[in-house]
This record gives C-alpha cells, sequence and structure tokens, in this order.
C-alpha cells in the first residue's frame, strides 16, 4: 500500500485553525455498517478482532477508504483495558458490555490494580504502530472512556437505562467513589499516553453515559477526576476532544477543562452553544437518524450544521452518536463528498 501525502486538517481545526475545508469523520464509522465489517464478525468477536493487529488495522482504515474522510479512529471498545485491571468483562451480543464482579464497596475498589500498557494491551499499540507508521495518510485518533461511563458499567454490572446504583454508590459511598475515580483516572492516563506514544495523533474522550449526571454532581463528583486527566494528557501536546450523549447541559463544565474540542450531540445547536460560552473548537452534530431519511433531507440538514460550524474557525463535521448498522456506506460516502465539496466553495 503506497501511503498518500499527510493529510492534517483535522488536527488544525482541532486547535482552531482556519482550514481549506471542513474535516469529516464519523463515530463508529469503523463496523456495524460495513458489510466487509459484518463478515468478519460470522467469524470473529470483537475482543479477538482487536487482539489481531493486522486484522484491528485493516477494521479502522477501511472507512478511510470507502468514504475518504479526514481522520480514522481506532476499532476498539471503551472496555478493552479494564481486564488489565481485574475487571471480568464480557462483551455479549444484543447486550453489551457485561461485568461479573461488580463494584460494591471501597474493598472491591481497592482490588483493582494498575494498567501496564506494553505488557497488557500490546496489541492495542502494535496496531496503531502498524496504522500510522504504514498504512495511513490522515491522523489515528486514539480513545478512552472516561471514569463515569466505566464506572457505571462496573456498578450497574452492565448497560443501565437510569444509572441508579451508580448515582446511588456515589452518594451513599463519597470515599469509594472517589477511590474509583482516582483508580479509573490512572489507568486513563497510562492508557492514552501508550496510545499517543505508539501514533494516535489526537484523542477522544467519551463519557457516554454522563449525561445522566445533572451539574452540580458532575461539578463535585466527576470534573475534578476530568481535570486531572486532562492535564495529564495536555503534556503530550496532541489535540483532546470531549463527547458524550444527552449532555448539553455540560457542555460549558467542558469548556473550562484544558482540552481543544467540545463535542456536541444533535440535541444541542453550534450555534446555540458558542453563544452559551463555548470557546472551545467544536465537533458535531447531525442526528445519524437523518442518515435514513431521502437525499434531499440530508444535504439539507447537513447544509445548516456546516453553515452554523463555519461561522468560527475550529469546526469539525462528526454525527451527534455513532453511526448504527442500518445507514449505508454509499450514504456515508456521498456525504463526505458534499461536505468537502460544499465547505471548500466558502
Amino acid at each position: 500500500m503506497t501511503k498518500q501525502p499527510f493529510n492534517d486538517t483535522f488536527l488544525r481545526a482541532c486547535l482552531g485553525e482556519k482550514t481549506e475545508y471542513v474535516p469529516v469523520w464519523y463515530m463508529r464509522q469503523a463496523g456495524r455498517s460495513q458489510p466487509e465489517y459484518r463478515a468478519l464478525k460470522e467469524k470473529y468477536s470483537l475482543f479477538e478482532i482487536t487482539h489481531q493487529p493486522e486484522l484491528c488495522a485493516y477494521v479502522t482504515r477501511l472507512p478511510v477508504e470507502q468514504y475518504n474522510v479526514d481522520a480514522a479512529i481506532l476499532y476498539k471498545d471503551i472496555m478493552s483495558p479494564l481486564p488489565s485491571i481485574g475487571v471480568e468483562v464480557d462483551i455479549k451480543a444484543g447486550i453489551g458490555p457485561v461485568i461479573s464482579n461488580p463494584i460494591r464497596s471501597l474493598q472491591d475498589v481497592e482490588k483493582l490494580g494498575e494498567i501496564h500498557p506494553e505488557e497488557d494491551v500490546p496489541y492495542v499499540l502494535e496496531t496503531i504502530r502498524l496504522l500510522t507508521t504504514e498504512q495511513l495518510s490522515v491522523p489515528l485518533i486514539g480513545f478512552a472512556g472516561a471514569p463515569f461511563t466505566l464506572a457505571s458499567y462496573m456498578i450497574e454490572g452492565g448497560p443501565s437505562k437510569n444509572y441508579n446504583k451508580t448515582k446511588a454508590f456515589m452518594y451513599a459511598e463519597p470515599k469509594a467513589w472517589f477511590a474509583l475515580m482516582d483508580k479509573l483516572a490512572d489507568m486513563t492516563i497510562r492508557y492514552v499516553k501508550a496510545q499517543i506514544h505508539a501514533g494516535a495523533k489526537a484523542i477522544q474522550i467519551f463519557d457516554s453515559w454522563v449525561g445522566a449526571v445533572n451539574v452540580e454532581d458532575y461539578r463535585y463528583f466527576i470534573k475534578p477526576t476530568m481535570e486531572r486527566i486532562f492535564s495529564a494528557l495536555r503534556e503530550e501536546n496532541v489535540p483532546l476532544i470531549m463527547f458524550g450523549v444527552g449532555a448539553s447541559h455540560l457542555a460549558k463544565e467542558w469548556n473550562d477543562l484544558p482540552l481543544d474540542v467540545v463535542g456536541l450531540d444533535w440535541r444541542l445547536p453550534i450555534r446555540e452553544a458558542r453563544a452559551n460560552g463555548i470557546t472551545k473548537a467544536v465537533q458535531g452534530n447531525l442526528d445519524p437518524a437523518v442518515l435514513l431519511a431521502p437525499w434531499e433531507v440530508i444535504e439539507e440538514r447537513v447544509k445548516r450544521i456546516l453553515d452554523e460550524g463555519m461561522e468560527q474557525p475550529g469546526y469539525v463535521f462528526n454525527l451527534g452518536h455513532g453511526i448504527f448498522p442500518d445507514i449505508q456506506p454509499e450514504t456515508l460516502k456521498r456525504l463526505t463528498a458534499f461536505i468537502h465539496e460544499y465547505t471548500s466553495r466558502k
């Protein structure tokens, strides 16, 4: 494979610089909507794919080749580092991550170990090295789950609709909660730094379920941990992105953190976010369900988002959540081409 000249448009947009066009990538662009991936999943589980660097690199780079996006995101799961610290996790089809030793007490937290990335997740780092030294001509985004979201799985024992056990633990066992936040922050910092040292050019932290928490609780129970994580990662000089679902009420809290890009889901318009005090670069935020509509509807919605995004430098187009299986690869290819063409004319 011959590498093309390196395209740094995404990185420059993350840093608030003016770019020739709006860069685009899609959350969950590698995976379920691609027929090639579905064929692989008939033979291999998610963990099996991520443990084979050549295969994982193929899945990661496939959407770059198919859609012409401006960044790749490493194919893996936010659960990937947890077994390293003693969490027994299994990804069950149709359910999601299931944890057989949930956290119930301070003693459970104290039993958790430390991650040593080169020893514990060498396959992740080897995948990154393969992609960044041999295969990609766009930046590779590394990522990790944020402590609240990881803790929600660890306390609930699996996915939840309301996070009642998690919030009850947070309120009733504050000492244990902050100990857990510290453990997960340490793990996240080590894990993400290892990804950067292996070649990741940007990092996104996914706090998928933190929207369940109100602003006051976020400031007290979670924000100090996020401040510590981003302050540690800031030393690595790569763009840092924050994203959560249903968390528009926390966008201003994220804007205060030492990061570069505030990711928005579809609930908060970009213009409104900026009017309400978001001064960082922004990423987002088409509702992925729109991609099931006729092209005329998609184009009209995307133009509106692009026009708002381009009102200031520092804008990356993305979806407001991940691609889901019903979305056609041809739609994403057409969408990427449209974004590049429409924004390069402006």
